[in-house]
């Protein structure tokens, strides 16, 4: 089901007069008022300690509870990418972030209170002080670090971690 679809009335006037303009939004015939459909944006973090272990989490909740994941999650208002990275991270993990690096960017598609959300996940390179042990909270069941050589996408439970995780190990080839 497209997004869209769960939204019947125009949410500035209230009239049922709200249709389908293109793909993409919704046109009020009424008040005018034009509604488009955006990713929300979302971060996830790669972040390695000096054994060469990459920090992952299980994850707490649905979707895909019970599978592995990045520490991350959806960027707040007023709040900039690298703010938001640092953020989660904090809340999932007990992690303070000491320094972030832009990797790349994939579309998602996040099922979510049975809506679809299509999310834009950003992807940073974060460090963190050296020998700080993370501790599960938030969203996180477990958060663990694990050998760069035992990473298998398939034990990632969203499309775009999956799709991060098979990039980030082609770029230490």
């Amino acid at each position: 089901m497209h997004p869209l679809e769960k939204f019947t009335y125009c949410p500035v006037c209230g009239s049922k007069r709200f249709a389908e303009n293109n793909e993409k939004s919704k046109h009020c015939a009424d008040c005018g008022f034009t509604y488009y459909q955006n990713p929300s944006a979302a971060t996830a973090a790669f972040i390695m300690n000096s054994r060469g272990e990459l920090l992952v989490e299980r994850r707490g909740n649905e979707p895909a509870k019970g599978t592995l994941d990045l520490p991350g999650g959806f960027i707040d208002n007023e709040e900039t990418a690298e703010e938001g990275v640092a953020r989660e991270i904090m809340e999932e993990t007990g992690l303070r972030v000491s320094r972030t690096e832009y990797m790349f960017s994939l579309p998602n598609i996040y099922l979510y209170s049975g809506m679809t959300i299509h999310t834009l996940d950003l992807f940073f390179r974060c460090e963190v002080d050296e020998g700080a042990e993370p501790v599960a909270a938030d969203d996180a069941a477990e958060c663990f670090w694990l050998p760069i050589g035992e990473l298998r996408p398939e034990l990632f439970g969203l499309r775009s971690i999956r799709q991060a995780i098979q990039l980030f190990l082609k770029s230490l080839e």
